[in-house]
This record gives structure tokens, C-alpha cells and sequence, in this order.
């Protein structure tokens, strides 16, 4: 054995014992994730064509279906987090030189905007402060003015704390000649949405919030008017990866013989399948329900310790992630700091355009309850103490 020519030791770290802290994570995700799902994620493997795992991929694709109430064909999951399902939907829609409309109120419009640019779309941004949603006048003046093919819009903004409205949009865009792209990573399972009835195109969200599975997987679904449009595509899309034509053959949504495309995540899927399970035990409207009650519960809980929402119209707070100003005389990052070295609870600052104005409050699928709201309200109090 030539072990003289080892010149790298083994690391110190990885001959310890793996230790990781118990935390009550109520940041925008991820989210806790339950011993059910935790028990999927560490059975043993199987192949990623096994007739089994390929059973599990067909009852993830009726979750989704379920979960966006939709009935499209073209239904999957991205294996990569919900970022990863953002750049799916633009690499496959867009081709260099479409023009794109993204509406930016938040950071995940922006980060739409920049994915768009690099696919060489036109991109034109109709904008909004952080806190504030879009009309559909808003929207119907870009249209008109730009006339894009797609429109990108975020229902659940987690960076501002934001629901945006989606009744009509999908009809607008359709007058206009344009598909519509909705985010709902932050929003699914929290709040309404009905992906066929409001006329969306396309639909994407992620596996660590509502649905309690770790990241690393993500649910996309698109319309025949969009799928229509990616087969009358001049050029592949650039990504092989993110190519839904092959994607679409390996979830079986073509009809034909499923052919390997790539390694799936089998563990992460075999979690997405329990987060997807639970929903459809507790049920939608359920779901929907528990998260206003105990966002309306958090928010009033805060108010009484004196401090001030972000978001102004109580219709437009995002029923997941609530965002409060930081007060005045405190560092958000001693209260964030405060929470965890002395409760273990994890909440977070602004990100992007809500950076250093906000503390952001998460309350996600198993980790929205009654309970997890006084024990925040009862840790913040004790900071502000403190801090």
C-alpha cells in the first residue's frame, strides 16, 4: 500500500459522532419535520426504476393534483429544493428573446427576474414596495404596455410576509395572450389555491414548508396551454437536467415507456409521499384553516407586545410567515440570537428588500398550532426583556 503518499489526514470533525441540537424551527422553513416523514426518508433504497419507487412517484403526482387542486397530466416533482422548480419553469418556458413580465414585491420576483435574463428573455418588472400586493390593474397595465408570454407572479411572498390575491389574473393573462407563472412555495397547504379554476399555467412549490419533508425535492405542474407552448419550442431548453420533456417521460406523463433520465432522490421522494399523505388526511380546507386561526392568534399576540405588523391589510398577510417590524432600539440579530441560545426556537430577519426592517415568523404544517404560537410569543417577550 502506498500510504506514503497520503498527505491529507482524515478530518478531526468527521470521526466524532454526527451531533445535531433539537430546535423548534419557526423561520420561513425549513420547517420541523414529523416522525412519520422522518421514518420515510431512512428506509432502505431502492433503484430509482424499481416498479415500487416508480408506484411512489405516481401517488406523489396525484398528491400534487390534489395539493394544486389541478388535473393536468404534466404533473411532477423537481428533484432539487423549490428554487430549483423556479428555474424549471422559466428554462422550459422561456426561449432567448421572449419577453418575460415579473411582478417584484419581494425578493423571489427578483430572483425570477434575474433567472429570466440569463435565459435571454426581455424582461420588463412591474413593482411594488415590500408589504404591498398587485391589483389586477396593476397587472393589466404591463400586459398591455409589454405584451409578454409570461407573466411570473409569488402568491406567498416569505421574504415580506405577503399574500398576493390571484382571482382573475389567470383570465386576465389568457385575454392578453399570456401564461401564467405562480410561486407558491411558501403558500401551499397554508392558503387557498386552485390552480385549474383561477387559470394558472404553471404552478410550482417546495417540499419544506407546509409539508413538512426536508428540502431537496419540489412540486411543479403546468397546463396544456403551457405544455402547448414548450412543444412549439425553436431550440431544447438549455438545461438537460431541468428539461420537462425528459422529466415528463421519467414521471410518466407521456404516455410512454419511462426511460432513465436521471438518479432521483429516492429517500427525498419516499418523504415528499408522507408530507403529500398527511395533507390529503387532514385535508385542504383543514389545513387552510388551522394556518388563518393561528396566524390571526400570532398576530394579535404580537400587537399586545407592542409591536408592529409589516403587513398592513390583515387580508393580505401570508398565513405561514408573518412579518413584524424589528422595534426600534433593538438589533434583530441579538432578539434572532436570543430566541435560540435561550429558547431553541429559530425565527429570522428580512431577506432581500425586507433586510434589517423585519424579524420573519414561520408557522408551517405540523408547526402551525396553538401551542408553538405561545411559545414564540412567550420567547419574544423575554427578549425584548433582554435584548
Amino acid at each position: 500500500m502506498a500510504t506514503s503518499l497520503l498527505r491529507i489526514p482524515p478530518p478531526r470533525g468527521l470521526l466524532r459522532p454526527l451531533a445535531v441540537p433539537e430546535r423548534l424551527l419557526l423561520g420561513p422553513g425549513p420547517s420541523n419535520v414529523p416522525p412519520r416523514i422522518l421514518a420515510a426518508g431512512g428506509r432502505q433504497l431502492l433503484g430509482h426504476m424499481h416498479p415500487e419507487v416508480l408506484q411512489v412517484m405516481d401517488e406523489i403526482k396525484t398528491g400534487i393534483q390534489y395539493a394544486f387542486q389541478t388535473q393536468n397530466r404534466l404533473t411532477l416533482a423537481i428533484s432539487g429544493t423549490g428554487h430549483c422548480a423556479m428555474e424549471a419553469a422559466l428554462v422550459n418556458l422561456l426561449e432567448h428573446g421572449d419577453t418575460t413580465l415579473v411582478a417584484v414585491n419581494g425578493i423571489w420576483g427578483q430572483r425570477a427576474a434575474e433567472i429570466a435574463r440569463r435565459l435571454g428573455s426581455n424582461v420588463h418588472e412591474v413593482l411594488k414596495p415590500p408589504g404591498e400586493y398587485f391589483t389586477p390593474w396593476d397587472i393589466e397595465e404591463g400586459l398591455v404596455q409589454h405584451k409578454p408570454s409570461v407573466l411570473f407572479i409569488t402568491h406567498g411572498e416569505s421574504s415580506t410576509g405577503v399574500l398576493q390575491p390571484l382571482e382573475g389574473l389567470g383570465e386576465l393573462c389568457h385575454r392578453h395572450g399570456c401564461l401564467l407563472l405562480v410561486d407558491a412555495v411558501a403558500s401551499l397547504g397554508g392558503a387557498p389555491i386552485f390552480m385549474d379554476q383561477q387559470e394558472i399555467d404553471v404552478l410550482y412549490s417546495g417540499s419544506q414548508k407546509v409539508l413538512n419533508a426536508p428540502p431537496g425535492s419540489a412540486l411543479i405542474s403546468f397546463s396544456e396551454q403551457a405544455r402547448e407552448k414548450m412543444l412549439r419550442r425553436k431550440t431544447k431548453p438549455t438545461s438537460f437536467y431541468l428539461d420537462m420533456g425528459c422529466l415528463a417521460n421519467y414521471w410518466g406523463c407521456d404516455g410512454e415507456p419511462r426511460r432513465y433520465h436521471h438518479t432521483a432522490p429516492i429517500n427525498s421522494f419516499f418523504s415528499l409521499r408522507e408530507g403529500l399523505a398527511l395533507l390529503a388526511e387532514l385535508g385542504l380546507e383543514s389545513s387552510w384553516k388551522r394556518h388563518q386561526a393561528n396566524c390571526a392568534q400570532l398576530c394579535q399576540g404580537l400587537c399586545d407586545l407592542g409591536l408592529e405588523l409589516f403587513v398592513k391589510e390583515e387580508k393580505a398577510r401570508l398565513p405561514t410567515i408573518t412579518t413584524v417590524r424589528v422595534p426600534k432600539g433593538y438589533d434583530w440579530k441579538e432578539i434572532t440570537a436570543f430566541l435560540m441560545d435561550n429558547h431553541a426556537i429559530e425565527i429570522a430577519g428580512g431577506l432581500g428588500p425586507s433586510v434589517g426592517k423585519v424579524l420573519r415568523i414561520g408557522l408551517m404544517g405540523c408547526n402551525s398550532t396553538s401551542n408553538n404560537v405561545d411559545r414564540v410569543l412567550h420567547a419574544l417577550q423575554d427578549a425584548l426583556r433582554h435584548c
